[in-house]
């Protein structure tokens, strides 16, 4: 196993078992709230479609798994249909512990709470795909994420008309 995957499991793992500590190293990556591309909202959530994007690294079990073996991580993405049964979906990140999204995957792709939310008017329209990431990325890959992976998920979302994207953390 490369030195550099084994040192980012190990973080992983202090990071869990130390919050503070996740928070010391987080504020270093803060960046100018200045440079934070933003867009006023213009669609009322009771009307609007929305999206949900991960970085939990779910996957349908036929597609290819995140590549764990790149100590940068995989800057790509998976497609994710909402409509698969939860025994069809699998979690290929090994920087966080799975056990409790194995047990709800609405920890970290909120399927089931955004249709209720649909159910209940609070909005209009679930978009039928999530669009998931390996939220471990680094080096290079930054790059490919902001240049090519994001922009390519964004115009995906832009034509389907999709009106907000929910990003949730794993």
């Amino acid at each position: 196993m490369n030195l550099t995957r084994i040192k980012n499991r190990l973080l992983a793992k202090a990071f869990t078992a130390l919050p503070s500590l996740a928070v010391r190293w987080a504020k270093q990556l803060e960046q100018d709230a200045a440079h934070i591309p933003w867009a006023e909202a213009k669609t009322p959530l009771h009307r609007a479609r929305v999206a949900l994007i991960t970085t939990g690294g779910v996957h349908h079990i036929g597609d290819a798994p995140f590549d764990m073996q790149d100590p940068d991580g995989d800057p790509s993405y998976r497609e994710v249909p909402l409509g698969a049964a939860p025994g069809e979906l699998t979690i290929t990140h090994d920087y966080y512990n799975h056990a409790d999204a194995r047990d709800d995957l609405n920890l970290v792709l909120p399927v089931d709470r955004f249709r209720t939310l649909q159910q209940q008017g609070a909005v209009g329209a679930v978009h039928p795909v999530a669009y998931s990431f390996m939220g471990h990325i680094d080096g290079s890959h930054v790059d490919t994420l902001r240049k090519k992976t994001a922009p390519e998920v964004a115009r995906r979302l832009r034509n389907a008309k999709v009106d907000y994207a929910l990003l949730v953390p794993a």
